[in-house]
């Protein structure tokens, strides 16, 4: 009994796996605002049980389960496929085109995640960290031309095989307190996206490209001007 509450957090992370099937059932009934509140939740997940596991010592403490392996089973689900197929059905992208964009972010997360070289010293990524989940929803949200999504998505997925950093917005020490900041700055004015059911002013879309701009770009900043 007295390791229920280890167990606890591994189910927590699993978990992530139902919200995944609630979001892929509610985009298959093109619900979309569902399927992002869905994946939302599984946002706030892997934020938590990450620093609760290490807090706890579960992989001490639980040896016979690896708990890295699941959280990557888990957000390869949400992170990318369901996020692909988002891509495909609701991003302005159709035949052919919306097939291609949604396996490009499909199979370069799934090599991404089979990269032994993605955490850096200083806990970044190296190349583009198949986050397609934010990706996806911003250009939902600004709903642009279908070749500026397509642009993007052959961009991202050139960027998961180059080395280039992107933070972790909680692991990454320098700059912690702005990144955090602007992170949770990025997770208010989506929520509040998807409550409006996505009928928002440009001035909210402004600040959420404005954020995702700085979560996207500032390791490659960080890169450059890294101390020598």
């Amino acid at each position: 009994m007295g390791q229920v509450h280890l167990y606890a957090v591994h189910l927590l992370t699993a978990s992530g796996a139902a919200l995944a099937v609630l979001a892929a059932i509610a985009v298959a009934g093109l619900d979309w605002r569902a399927a992002f509140i869905w994946l939302g939740l599984a946002l706030i997940v892997d934020g938590i049980d990450g620093p609760l596991a290490r807090r706890l010592r579960v992989r001490e403490r639980l040896p016979d389960w690896d708990g890295g392996t699941l959280d990557f089973v888990i957000d390869y689900t949400t992170y990318v496929f369901v996020p692909a197929i988002i891509l495909a059905l609701g991003c302005g992208l159709s035949g052919y085109p919306a097939a291609l964009a949604a396996t490009m972010a499909a199979v370069s997360g799934a090599i991404y995640f089979a990269d032994t070289r993605m955490k850096q010293d200083d806990n970044s990524f190296r190349g583009f960290p198949a986050g397609w989940n934010m990706i996806v929803f911003v250009l939902f949200v600004l709903a642009p031309h279908p070749a500026v999504v397509m642009a993007v998505t052959v961009a991202l997925a050139a960027l998961t095989f180059l080395p280039v950093r992107f933070i972790h917005p909680v692991r990454v020490e320098r700059w912690r307190p702005l990144t955090l900041a602007i992170a949770a700055l990025w997770f208010v004015v989506a929520t509040w996206i998807v409550a409006a059911n996505f009928d928002v002013s440009p001035v909210l879309q402004g600040i959420l490209v404005a954020a995702s701009l700085y979560m996207f770009g500032v390791g490659a900043v960080q890169q450059i001007f890294q101390p020598r």
